[in-house]
């Protein structure tokens, strides 16, 4: 299985950098996605499946935190897990990133492995990038 992901963030060489790690990682995408700010992400939500956000807070015209805001606003796209990255860690910060339904924080700069570990937390699988042990019905069916 592999996952669709949103990489959002103002720098063009940090989202470089991040789809470089995600790939490092080791985590199966199909498709990384770019935004360079909050306004953009939600038109990049908008026309296509995202499975994962990774998410800076500080950015023009709509901060991560504002996108987080619209993101909890909306039917779908409150259910995307959002793992937010950024230099700043204020504990401010975070607890507005976590009231407002990000699922994860990672501090820049990061390791392949922490990103492997955090998508693999917010996407429900196992270390293995596995969804591990399900329930079948009667059946056969596994959905």
């Amino acid at each position: 299985m592999s996952f669709n992901l949103l990489i959002v963030d103002d720098s063009s060489s940090m989202r470089s950098v991040v789809k470089k790690i995600v790939g490092l990682s080791g985590v199966a995408v199909n498709r990384l996605l770019e935004a360079e700010n909050g306004r953009r992400a939600l038109e990049v939500m908008g026309g296509n499946w995202v499975d994962a956000v990774i998410l800076d807070i500080n950015m023009p015209e709509m901060n991560g935190l504002e996108l987080l805001q619209k993101m909890s606003e909306d039917a779908l796209m409150k259910s995307i897990p959002v793992v937010m990255m950024s230099t700043e860690a204020s504990e401010a910060h975070m607890k507005t990133a976590f009231e407002l339904g990000a699922k994860g924080f990672i501090r820049k700069p990061f390791l392949p492995e922490e990103v492997r570990k955090m998508l693999h937390g917010v996407l429900g699988l196992d270390e293995k990038g596995d969804y591990g042990e399900r329930e079948r019905d009667s059946g056969g069916v596994d959905f």
